[in-house]
């Protein structure tokens, strides 16, 4: 079974909420492109194609993921953000519109978690995220989201 780092974070305020994580020297949090709020001086980020959970999947592994989330009409890059400095740093995350950030410890759900589309925040290094799509014409097209679930 593949584990992700562990990041400590604090959730702020109430119906604009944004997410503070802290980073332990060189540990690295994943984020959607444009999440990013704030970070202190010592995080480095890097755009990189895919989540970075499976570094020796290869090339043709890599691009099965970065395939479905071009048909889903996501974003095809997440951002890397990586403490470089010996203490501890910080770097926020908030959603472009309101609503509640609720944190999931994927151990708790079986390691897998099916949200709607854009419902992803930010994770620690080592998640895997990946494109699901409903299977129920139905729910497809009468869901309010389509047929693509992150």
């Amino acid at each position: 079974m593949k584990h992700s780092h562990e990041v400590d974070y604090k959730v702020f305020g109430d119906d604009l909420q944004f997410v503070e994580i802290e980073l332990d020297p060189k540990e690295t949090v994943i984020a959607e492109a444009g999440a990013m709020m704030y970070m202190e001086d010592g995080i480095s980020f890097e755009a990189k194609l895919g989540d970075g959970s499976n570094p020796k999947a290869g090339l043709f592994g890599a691009l099965g993921g970065i395939a479905k989330r071009a048909i889903s009409g996501e974003s095809l890059f997440l951002t890397h953000f990586t403490n470089k400095k010996a203490g501890k740093k910080h770097v926020a995350f908030g959603a472009p519109y309101p609503g509640k950030i609720v944190a999931v410890d994927l151990d708790e759900v079986n390691n897998e978690l099916l949200c709607q589309k854009e419902a992803f925040l930010c994770a620690a290094l080592g998640t895997e995220i990946s494109i699901a799509f409903q299977k129920k014409l139905g729910a497809g097209l009468f869901g309010g989201e389509g047929f693509i679930l992150e």
